[in-house]
């Protein structure tokens, strides 16, 4: 099931790849800019619309599945260790951007929890009553 997963996920890492490295050269930055990110974004989103529209059997949604569940993971991990080396040599400004992100981060689970629960209550409402 695993196997299955791998075609989008390099089809997205490509894209998103490709598009960072545009981004940085249209910006005047020699190095990649959010291609990860963005790569993540596309898998997330893909997935989502191909599961959406039925268009993936069971054995290929798992995998995709477990690639969502392991890339991420993987790559903020490695995307946070390069942060804190450039936030460091960075100066304040960089530290405080860093802070400034994180914090507006937290204050916006809730916000999406609540969105989330919002758009779930409905659907609980209406299989109770059939």
């Amino acid at each position: 099931m695993i196997i299955y997963g791998v075609a989008l996920l390099s089809l997205c890492t490509l894209t998103g790849i490709f598009i960072g490295e545009v981004l940085g050269a249209l910006f005047g930055i020699p190095a990649n800019v959010g291609g990860v990110g963005i790569a993540m974004l596309l898998l997330i989103f893909g997935g989502s619309y191909l599961s959406s529209k039925s268009a993936l059997n069971p054995k290929t949604e798992q995998g995709i599945e477990f690639w969502n569940a392991i890339y991420i993971p993987i790559v903020v991990a490695m995307a946070a260790q390069q942060n804190v080396y450039g936030a460091l040599s960075g100066g304040i400004s960089a530290i405080l951007a860093g802070v400034l992100a994180v914090t507006l981060s937290f204050i916006m689970v809730p916000v999406l929890t609540r969105l989330g629960q919002d758009k779930q209550a409905p659907d609980a409402a209406q299989s109770l009553t059939h």
